[in-house]
């Protein structure tokens, strides 16, 4: 019939339609496809779940009616996070808050994990949604408005290349108190934050990302760190401001239960460090080891024998008053 459909090719997995209970309850039965090439096998196994994840990506689009503020804001935006990140120069006309169904089709089709989703219209001008999915559905949503923006190219200073990771500072007590300025701080931490290292030289900190929580706003700025000579052999550092600047504005959110923003932090068994007894560390990173010993019997100490610690006479005869019988040699016969 019209309103059925018979069949559903998915990734790896068929779904054929055998009858139905009802023109509103179609049975379905799903056979399990294995790839045929090793090409399609790599890239089922690529996008399998793994114990230690890629880096994630972010999908950056624009919404079916923008300005051109919000264009190139999201070409900005785009720049701080290359090569992690993928931006689509086509109109889309979708409204998160309202169906997200179609974020999560790019999301599958890209396999990325975070979006920016820009718009603008009469009753919500110069729009930002940042967001993250977790299992290619919908996890958090902010949504910010644009007040202020300065762009990359107004401002005329040596920009930091491509791919460096940025070190990332809030201040504001919102950030610390407000939920939903949690949130916000969690999301945009995972947004910007990069890859993760195993060592950063000294050289490779020179950007950073400030956002600062004040009276209902957001401020973002971007600076580059220049190390100045300073007579010693820390250097001196100075920040310059890079771009773009932006002043948000918190409008709408759509965040986690508590339990589903539990179940996406989850982590495998096999990544939790092993628990060592006796071993623990400080607010600083030091190790302490605690050692157990049995009690000591230091009357059975041997120490090394010196002429001065030889007992003298006088101390002979206070033992024998004291009763005990002083240590007579040996004679031989």
């Amino acid at each position: 019939t019209s309103d059925l459909q018979c069949c559903c090719i998915l990734t790896q997995y068929t779904c054929i339609l055998i009858g139905s209970i009802s023109s509103s309850f179609p049975l379905f039965v799903f056979i399990f496809r294995k790839p045929k090439t090793k090409r399609s096998k790599r890239f089922l196994e690529n996008r399998g779940p793994k114990l230690t994840e890629d880096v994630k990506s972010a999908m950056i689009m624009k919404g079916g009616n923008t300005s051109q503020m919000v264009t190139q804001a999201l070409k900005d935006i785009y720049s701080l996070k290359k090569p992690n990140a993928v931006l689509y120069k086509k109109k889309n006309i979708t409204r998160p808050f309202e169906d997200s169904t179609s974020l999560e089709f790019f999301s599958k089709k890209t396999d990325c994990s975070l979006f920016l989703f820009g718009s603008h219209n009469k009753k919500r001008p110069n729009n930002f949604i940042f967001g993250r999915l977790f299992d290619f559905h919908v996890l958090d949503m902010i949504e910010l408005g644009i007040e202020k923006y300065v762009s990359l190219s107004e401002i005329k200073t040596n920009k930091c290349p491509e791919g460096t990771k940025p070190m990332l500072v809030f201040a504001g007590e919102p950030f610390e108190t407000d939920h939903e300025y949690k949130r916000l701080k969690n999301l945009l931490i995972d947004f910007f934050r990069g890859p993760t290292v195993p060592a950063v030289r000294l050289s490779g900190l020179e950007h950073v990302l400030h956002f600062t929580a004040l009276d209902g706003k957001i401020f973002m700025r971007s600076y580059r760190c220049l190390l100045k000579k300073s007579g010693c052999r820390t250097p001196r550092i100075e920040l310059e401001e890079i771009g773009p600047s932006f002043d948000f504005v918190l409008r709408r959110t759509h965040l986690a239960s508590e339990d589903l923003y539990k179940l996406a932090h989850k982590q495998p068994k096999a990544l939790k460090p092993k628990k060592k007894k006796n071993i623990s560390h400080d607010a600083f990173g030091t190790r302490f080891g605690r050692v157990h010993m049995q009690k000591q019997d230091l009357s059975k100490l041997r120490t090394r024998k010196m002429k001065g610690l030889r007992k003298r006479k006088g101390e002979v005869a206070a033992e024998e008053q004291d009763g005990q019988a002083p240590k007579v040699a040996k004679v031989e016969s």
